[in-house]
């Protein structure tokens, strides 16, 4: 409608049919009309598993998903929903779990991945669109599982003191490019230290020693200065929470769990000690500290540490009054106290009791993957931050086979992230 002289007058009908055909002429545009910069744009923005489908349309779109400029339009985009690389007990390394979707997926690995990261190795650590293997000889592997292109690193010089390894955290900074860093955290409480590979020298940098922070986060001194040990024994934290005495191993996929944030300017790797405390390494600082704990140590409750939209926060199992309470805390270093962020609803959780389960979680921006695992049952929960929403997984299922998985690691999928 149209006001003309204060009047209002209906538009004429040839100026209605005007607008009628360059509404069709609209309908009519081809995808084909847009020069190849506009078109490699457009198709960037398209989900991860439509991309590998593009190549099939036409001898152009396929010459186009080869092409730098592709690779270059997929880079521009700020990020993608994540996908979740699943580990079970047999080390498979080709199901995903893509939250995009809400499916699950199987990798069809190139010969190069299942070549350099062969069955004795296991994911450790995963940043941006990229994996990172190590496998039994301390030799590292970095992949880009979507793709298969892989990288294997320069050989770790071994510590003559013959410390342990307690963490493995991986930080990129320009998958394009191929910018990452490794880092190692390894020594025998309170001496630790550090080791980073930087991907743009591809080299390993020297060794660093962390001093103690003087103001800790704890009210007592709860790290023994005493470096002596007697026996062989391995002290780590059971299924249940408990401190255990055994020479046995923790499970191998999270054996090195540890996250990585970057704030305020500074580096910070939290992993867990072999007493269920989290430490708190500060690398720019050249620091580390040992928060409090969460739980008594006699009470029941299996425990990880995870990362979320650059904020460390810890997920907590613990059981009280024949019931089971899974809980999210984060660290607030002003009142120096854990407050709960998060709370899986009772009717969820009552199942877990008593079932001496095993949680190893994975935090990617808004989401949290939370594996439950333990020989009663196996269960996969997301849980979204922004929505305060539960969402309890299907099972996955392979050729009829139904699979397992006793934890995950989250990365982007990239099809331009280098190695």
């Amino acid at each position: 409608m149209e006001i003309a002289n204060g009047c209002i007058s209906r538009p004429s009908r040839k100026r209605k049919l005007l607008e009628e055909e360059e509404g069709h002429e609209m309908l009519d545009f081809s995808l084909d009309e847009l020069n190849e910069d506009l078109l490699e744009r457009v198709l960037s923005w398209l989900p991860t598993s439509s991309l590998f489908r593009i190549g099939s349309v036409c001898k152009r779109w396929k010459s186009m998903a080869e092409s730098e400029g592709f690779k270059l339009a997929c880079w521009r985009i700020p990020s993608r929903d994540p996908w979740f690389f699943m580990v079970d007990s047999k080390l498979n390394r080709s199901i995903v779990f893509d939250s995009a979707e809400s499916s699950w997926k199987k990798l069809n690995h190139p010969h190069s991945l299942l070549h350099n990261c062969n069955r004795d190795s296991i994911p450790v650590a995963a940043s941006g669109g990229l994996v990172c293997f190590r496998n039994t000889s301390g030799g590292y592997v970095v992949c880009n599982p979507v793709t298969g292109s892989c990288r294997e690193l320069p050989p770790v010089v071994p510590d003559s003191r013959g410390h342990s390894l307690h963490a493995i955290a991986m930080n990129a900074y320009s998958n394009y490019h191929g910018s990452y860093k490794i880092v190692l955290v390894s020594g025998d409480l309170p001496k630790l230290s550090f080791k980073v590979y930087n991907s743009i020298d591809d080299c390993w940098e020297e060794e660093i020693m962390l001093r103690r922070k003087v103001d800790d986060h704890t009210e007592s001194d709860s790290i023994d200065d005493d470096d002596s040990n007697d026996d062989d024994a391995v002290y780590f934290l059971s299924k249940a929470g408990n401190v255990v005495v055994t020479n046995m191993q923790r499970s191998p996929s999270k054996q090195y769990s540890s996250v990585f944030t970057l704030k305020d300017g500074e580096e910070i790797v939290y992993f867990l000690s072999f007493s269920g405390t989290i430490i708190a390494c500060n690398l720019t600082r050249r620091c580390f500290s040992e928060y409090p704990r969460l739980l008594p140590l006699f009470s029941e409750y299996s425990i990880d540490v995870v990362e979320c939209k650059g904020e460390m926060s810890v997920v907590v199992l613990s059981e009280f009054f024949e019931s089971a309470s899974l809980r999210v805390w984060r660290y607030d270093p002003k009142t120096k106290t854990w407050n709960q962020n998060a709370a899986m609803p009772p009717a969820m959780s009552h199942e877990f009791y008593d079932k001496k389960l095993d949680i190893n979680c994975v935090g990617a921006g808004d989401q949290l993957f939370i594996c439950l695992s333990s020989a009663e049952l196996c269960r996969y929960v997301l849980y979204d931050f922004a929505t305060n929403r539960w969402v309890e997984l299907p099972e996955c299922s392979m050729n009829g086979e139904a699979l397992e998985f006793m934890s995950a690691f989250s990365f982007e999928p990239r099809i331009e992230a280098a190695v």
